[in-house]
């Protein structure tokens, strides 16, 4: 991949808060082994702890230390929509990536750039919306740095095509939540 996604790896490994452009919405993403990049994502959002945060990955091997049921997060298939699932978590996830829940979810996608900074960073991303919580999400980088107040350490550029939120399945029960 080219320099800005080398860059955005070595934002992410430091400890920082970027905005790229995932499989569905322009996200705002970070490492879920860095509690103050979790807390800073969360609050120049302006999410609630209590919602929980998607890990996105490009491998399953990279989700492992955040389930508890390993066969179950094993069954997961490619859908032609993306498709988050929801798994029971592994007791030692922080509460800040499941917030008021006992489960996680999670997102495995063959998308080039997710798969690169996950590979370039040996981790899953945690991922939410580009947007100030109850706003319609951002679609330029204009936009990005008006609403996070240039709070955010890089910015890939959105793409046109990101529009869709991912399908939520619990995994669990069967149940489709979105």
């Amino acid at each position: 991949m080219n320099f800005q996604t080398r860059l955005t790896a070595k934002i992410l490994t430091l400890g920082g808060v970027v905005s790229i452009p995932t499989d569905t919405l322009q996200g705002l993403s970070c490492l879920p082994i860095c509690e103050q990049s979790i807390q800073k994502m969360l609050r120049i959002k302006h999410r609630s702890v209590t919602k929980g945060i998607i890990l996105l990955a490009s491998d399953i091997r990279l989700l492992l230390a955040f389930v508890q049921d390993i066969n179950l997060l094993l069954k997961i298939q490619p859908q032609r929509h993306p498709t988050t699932y929801l798994l029971k978590a592994n007791p030692s996830v922080s509460p800040l990536i499941t917030g008021e829940f006992d489960t996680v979810a999670v997102r495995v996608t063959d998308n080039p750039l997710i798969a690169d900074l996950c590979k370039r960073c040996n981790s899953a991303l945690l991922s939410t919306s580009a947007n100030i919580s109850g706003k319609q999400g951002a679609n330029s980088v204009l936009k990005l740095n008006i609403d996070f107040q240039q709070q955010l350490d890089y910015i890939l550029t959105p793409k046109r095509d990101n529009s869709k939120a991912s399908h939520i399945i619990n995994l669990q029960t069967g149940e489709r939540l979105r």
